[in-house]
């Protein structure tokens, strides 16, 4: 009886299709209650020249039916794979899908084009903190604590009188502290204000210009802006200059050029402010208003990003819609 096992478990693995069918068919002839289990438990009720003759058969029976069960598992296991294999094959003779590449933040473009161009009118650019103390964002400015000029701007304070700076000219009065005359530079960065609409977001970013010297005039002003409008805008766009008020710059101006809207039709549009830097600036660095003069002038990076490529909502620029992004 024993001897028709071999034949008859070969039988059974050769229609088996899964590795659960095979540890059901394993269970049957070598789990505990399995048929030849059953043969290797009856050894013990056999004499012992029986012993010696069917204990031998048995353990061979039983290495050969763990080495046919073994097999067909490691058959079942190298079908799936390439039956995987199979179903996941790539053809590398399609053409690709195209790979997306990423792009500079158009607020980082037109951040370059600005200092690129300041730089080529001879401008060194300097960057500092984003926390400020309240003497070098306003005091030295000639904005004091009682000033009604600090109504213009919602400020973030911080502990221990710091606050985020509302805008890069404090860079202005620290170089003007530690550098004697002439000065050329620009300071752009990112600033801070308590606003948020269509225009304005709590974050934006500006650069400030300043120049001092001896004999610096407001045509000076009127001839650096002019030629920056010229280069970023374009060679037929007008500019005025309306008179307006800065607390650091006495006499002070805004830029305006004449633009296109959506439907063609020409206005003037805002685009920065300036003006000749106030003696009482001056006074707070040690320099002597007598002896030199200086210009200013500040632009919203966000603003000339949106007049310059037709954009309505500041808040596209951080909403990382890479549809939006991708224009650019």
């Amino acid at each position: 009886m024993i001897n028709q096992l071999i034949p008859k478990i070969k039988k059974e693995i050769s229609i088996i299709k899964s590795e659960n069918e095979l540890m059901n068919l394993k269970s049957k002839y070598l789990g505990k209650k399995g048929e030849l289990t059953s043969y290797t438990n009856s050894i013990k009720d056999l004499s012992i020249e029986e012993k010696k003759i069917q204990g031998p058969i048995i353990n061979s029976i039983k290495k050969e039916v763990e080495s046919l069960i073994a097999t067909k598992l490691n058959s079942l296991k190298r079908s799936l794979i390439d039956k995987k294999l199979a179903e996941e094959k790539i053809d590398i003779t399609l053409p690709s899908k195209g790979t997306s590449y990423g792009s500079t933040h158009p607020i980082s473009q037109v951040s370059s084009e600005i200092v690129e161009i300041f730089t080529q009118f001879g401008f060194e650019t300097f960057e500092g903190p984003e926390i400020e103390s309240d003497y070098y964002n306003f005091e030295a400015l000639n904005i004091p604590k009682d000033h009604p000029a600090r109504d213009m701007q919602d400020t973030f304070y911080l502990n221990e009188g710091s606050l985020l700076r509302t805008h890069t000219s404090p860079m202005q009065v620290r170089i003007m502290e530690a550098n004697r005359p002439p000065i050329k530079i620009i300071s752009p960065g990112k600033v801070y204000r308590c606003d948020s609409d269509v225009t304005h977001t709590p974050m934006f970013h500006q650069i400030e210009g300043l120049l001092v010297d001896k004999s610096v005039t407001f045509a000076n002003l009127k001839g650096i802006l002019n030629e920056f409008i010229s280069r970023f805008f374009g060679s037929d766009i007008k500019t005025r200059f309306r008179p307006s008020y800065f607390p650091f710059t006495e006499p002070s101006a805004e830029l305006d050029i004449e633009w296109k809207d959506k439907s063609g039709k020409k206005t003037w549009m805002e685009v920065l402010g300036c003006g000749m830097v106030n003696p009482k600036v001056f006074a707070s660095v040690g320099y002597d208003a007598k002896e030199f003069n200086g210009l200013a002038f500040g632009m919203g990076v966000e603003r000339l990003s949106m007049i310059k490529f037709g954009i309505t909502d500041i808040r596209y620029f951080y909403q990382n819609d890479l549809k939006f992004l991708k224009q650019f």
